[in-house]
């Protein structure tokens, strides 16, 4: 049983179950005709169990009076009915599920699409704060969590309740009030009790599932770090960090199952005093003559097979509260605002030319943290624009804000003449090319990382990015070449192959706007070297904005802009900056010096 510890601004729990519930209905809607379909099956159904007992009365009082003369057919037809509705029973109950399960597969899948495409459109920030392992645990729960509350919700509280009202009337009928007043009254403890001790449990349910994806996120960072594990022999300490978490969902699990002993004895407790006491106002009244064996019989059928469902009831409550809190979780996600959204009929961006502009640009990721101050910059149609600066000094947000990870606090960016805020996000990102610092690859083959900057792309298309970014010597030794695979997020590759990697999609991708942050920084001097030649070939016409560390890579750019503490502290080109002596000098000067002087090779040389 998993559930979540409620945030303490969330809405009450009702609220929110009240609101999933409601969200079921589209789902619904949307297979009307199964729907109906579904609740005639399942109303043929309970009329069948419902009848069961009452045949299985006639079979018993036709022993009881019947005359010799009619000992063998009419027993044989009874039994033969009793034998049908039992079929019937359990037939139109597949029926019915067989009809409805589209729905709730559709519900699933629809949902799980639905949190995907949102968070797809949260900004970076969202992302990189999240724990994997807890969010994909929280979606496989919440999909899951509404294909069983549409399932059950709809085809076992409602026939359970139908159930129980037919069970009434004909005990009312057949056998008098006390026996209908009875069962309702059983039933009516029976729901309140199942209700009172689950809402009870349900803060263990939340906590056992908080402490489920707190050790789940724990594996998972533990073995997406398993060099740097190994790196410093940190085995027994990752170990010892798991099994703490362990140990606290251990304790809420016990607490769980503990409670769920309780719920579960006083259930058995509450059906076996209510058989009890029904059964013996039946003998009195069989032996009193104002019932028959017949009767007697149908009663207690009636209390068995009434109490089947209800126990089952009791245990569908129990995992609704349990789907809606994990639902909780789910929906979380999606009223999670999205921060940055195109306005509504933004136009799609028209590159004309490609001017970039920064504007007089302020941003910080957080309010007491400024990155950027007052910067403006423009890189003119076609020419290239690099800017360097030590870490930290802002130069990656630039490129951020230009693809619209973020959205600037004062000033804008626009390309040619077009505040991006203004137009759609999706064309702005379609013109911009990206080879980011670090790379990071699906876990799959060569030809898709390659091929995903144009999906679709044709074979020649594909490999002649591939001999642009200098891939081809390198796949050649390869015994799968393209089609090798390479691992989660491209660890069997190298640092500078996983950089090639990117920079042969984004060469494949084609758009007018380029984007270099570090695109060479893990590669070696002679790959570095021939990789700036194509990469010179490619930009040669295109506006392109280059995020350098070192120097050397951007002395051929028509500006370079030196950035300190989110400022653009000095502009110009390579000569006219170290004619300044000021801060590129100084960074000039730092670099060469560590170049004269002897250094191991670098993985990968």
């Amino acid at each position: 049983m998993r559930g979540h510890t409620a945030h303490p601004d969330a809405p009450p729990p009702g609220a929110v179950n009240w609101r999933i519930l409601k969200s079921l209905l589209p789902y619904l809607a949307e297979f009307r005709g199964r729907l109906i379909l579904a609740l005639v099956l399942m109303g043929l159904a309970k009329l069948a169990t419902v009848a069961i007992p009452l045949a299985l009365k006639y079979i018993v009082e036709h022993f009881e009076d019947a005359g010799t003369e009619a000992l063998v057919a009419v027993p044989v037809a009874l039994v033969i009915g009793y034998g049908l509705l039992r079929f019937g029973s359990t037939l139109f109950g597949e029926l019915r599920d067989a009809v409805f399960v589209r729905v709730a597969e559709r519900a699933m899948r629809r949902a799980s699409l639905r949190v995907f495409q949102h968070l797809h459109r949260l900004e970076l920030g969202f992302h990189l704060a999240r724990e994997t392992g807890g969010l994909a645990r929280d979606i496989e729960r919440g999909t899951s969590g509404m294909s069983f509350l549409l399932r059950f919700t709809v085809f076992n509280i409602l026939p359970t309740l139908i159930e129980i009202a037919l069970v009434a009337v004909i005990l009312l009928i057949a056998v008098g009030p006390v026996f209908m007043v009875t069962v309702l009254v059983a039933v009516a403890v029976y729901i309140a009790f199942s209700i009172w001790i689950t809402e009870w449990r349900t803060r263990f349910v939340r906590e056992a599932n908080l402490r489920d994806n707190e050790s789940n996120t724990r594996a998972i960072d533990s073995l997406l770090n398993y060099e740097t594990v190994k790196y410093f022999g940190n085995e027994a300490f990752e170990a010892e960090r798991y099994d703490r978490g362990l140990a606290a969902w251990e304790q809420a699990r016990t607490k769980n199952v503990l409670s769920l002993v309780l719920l579960n004895s006083g259930q058995a407790l509450i059906i076996a005093a209510a058989i009890t006491v029904i059964m013996l106002l039946a003998t009195r009244q069989v032996a009193a003559g104002e019932m028959s064996l017949g009767d007697l019989v149908m009663v207690n059928a009636y209390m068995i097979q009434l109490f089947m469902p209800l126990n089952f009831l009791g245990f569908v409550y129990r995992e609704i509260r349990q789907s809606l809190a994990n639902i909780e979780r789910l929906f979380g996600l999606l009223e999670k605002p999205v921060q940055v959204e195109d306005r509504p009929d933004a136009p799609d961006l028209e590159v004309r030319a490609g001017t970039v502009r920064f504007e007089h640009v302020d941003f910080g990721y957080h309010a007491n943290r400024r990155i950027l101050e007052d910067v403006s910059l423009e890189i003119p149609a076609g020419h290239k624009l690099a800017v360097v600066g030590p870490s930290g000094a802002g130069k990656s947000t630039l490129a951020r804000l230009l693809f619209r990870f973020y959205d600037v606090d004062g000033g804008r960016i626009s390309i040619d003449g077009q505040d991006i805020r203004e137009v759609t996000q999706a064309s702005l990102r379609r013109a911009i090319g990206v080879v980011p610092q670090d790379t990071v690859l699906f876990n799959d083959t060569i030809r898709y990382n390659v091929a995903y900057g144009q999906p679709g792309a044709d074979e020649e298309a594909i490999r002649r990015a591939v001999r642009l970014a200098h891939l081809d010597d390198f796949i050649a030794q390869l015994p799968d070449g393209l089609d090798t695979v390479v691992g989660e997020r491209g660890l069997k590759v190298s640092g500078g192959e996983k950089q090639r990697i990117a920079i042969a999609r984004m060469l494949l991708k084609d758009p007018p706007i380029l984007v270099f942050d570090e695109a060479t920084s893990s590669l070696d001097s002679g790959s570095e070297k021939a990789i700036l030649r194509a990469l010179n070939e490619v930009s040669a016409r295109r506006t392109t904005l280059v995020i350098a560390h070192r120097l050397s890579t951007v002395i051929d750019a028509e500006q370079i802009a030196v950035m300190e503490h989110g400022h653009v502290v000095e502009r110009g080109t390579h000569r006219e900056l170290l004619a300044l002596k000021g801060a590129y000098a100084r960074l000039w000067r730092h670099q060469q010096e560590e170049a004269e002087q002897p250094h191991p090779a670098t993985p990968g040389e």
